[in-house]
């Protein structure tokens, strides 16, 4: 197998070290605007070298990781640019941007939108690792428009990677997203922001946070070139989470003014079960 990798970072550095584990042989090309990346990318084994003329229209394979608005200009180019047989892939937090991106592309068939749902606070290509997909939720977009060979290609190297695939809609996938992943990188980054400026004033804050505030923090940490245009494209979902997050957090603070301490209980309480959601456990109907 040839593969061509765009974006050596955390995602495409990660996949290719899961690529070499699973298709023995493969050769790797990479490309990055970034060529300090690229150069490291090499140095650490996750490419082979970096991609020259010809590579995309002999590659079996293609993987956009690369920032969204990136992905608008870039997806269309690599697909004129491909084999009758190439598979290409992206990695993009949104998606009904970037499909309707190539919706009338004479290639479109190629192109198997996907968001793997993996990755972690840190950046480049020192940040991959060796089996980040395991076990991680895949979500493929028109599934549909994709050619049945090529898609299968595609479900039988997820599989080998152990991810588990979830079919959506862009415009779906792009408002639940918003919910469980977009809101999260916000509330850490303002949480952050809020701690910061408190620090000017109160020197030993930083000695008071414990594993609580790490945690919670820990997406502020996420790029901030990779992370505005993933809320420029999806805005509008954005925003509805936003207000909906706001009118909480405005109820909780009128408790706490109120002194409504039993409804301050109620309101964690009720939340609690966020645990049994996130562990699989069914809500029991009334």
């Amino acid at each position: 197998m040839k593969a061509v990798i765009i974006g050596t970072g955390l995602i495409g550095g990660s996949f290719a070290r899961d690529l070499r584990k699973v298709v023995p042989g493969v050769e790797i090309t990479g490309a990055d605007q970034n060529s300090t990346h690229l150069d490291k990318a090499i140095t650490l084994g996750l490419i082979d070298r970096a991609t020259e003329a010809g590579d995309l229209e002999a590659a079996d394979l293609v993987l956009l990781s690369i920032p969204v608005n990136s992905l608008l200009k870039e997806l269309p180019r690599v697909l004129d640019g491909i084999g009758e047989e190439t598979l290409v892939l992206d990695a993009g937090s949104t998606k009904a941007e970037i499909c309707r991106s190539v919706a009338k592309h004479g290639r479109r068939r190629n192109f198997l939108a996907c968001h793997p749902i993996a990755g972690t606070e840190f950046t480049g290509p020192q940040a991959a690792v060796s089996g980040l997909f395991a076990g991680k939720t895949n979500i493929i977009c028109e599934v549909e428009q994709t050619a049945f060979r090529i898609q299968e290609r595609a479900l039988d190297l997820f599989g080998k990677m152990g991810m588990r695939i979830r079919y959506m809609n862009p415009e779906a996938h792009d408002r639940h997203i918003a919910y469980v992943s977009h809101l999260s990188h916000i509330s850490a980054f303002m949480l952050g922001k809020t701690v910061i400026e408190k620090e000017r004033n109160e020197r030993d804050i930083f000695d008071l946070a414990g594993s609580g505030f790490e945690s919670t923090v820990r997406l502020a940490k996420s790029s901030p070139a990779m992370w505005t245009p993933i809320f420029e494209q999806n805005r509008k979902n954005v925003l509805e989470t936003l207000d909906e997050y706001i009118t909480n957090l405005q109820g909780f603070r009128n408790l706490l003014d109120t002194a409504d301490y039993e409804g301050v209980f109620r309101e964690m309480d009720e939340t609690n079960r966020i645990g049994e959601i996130l562990n699989g456990i069914p809500t029991p109907k009334n």
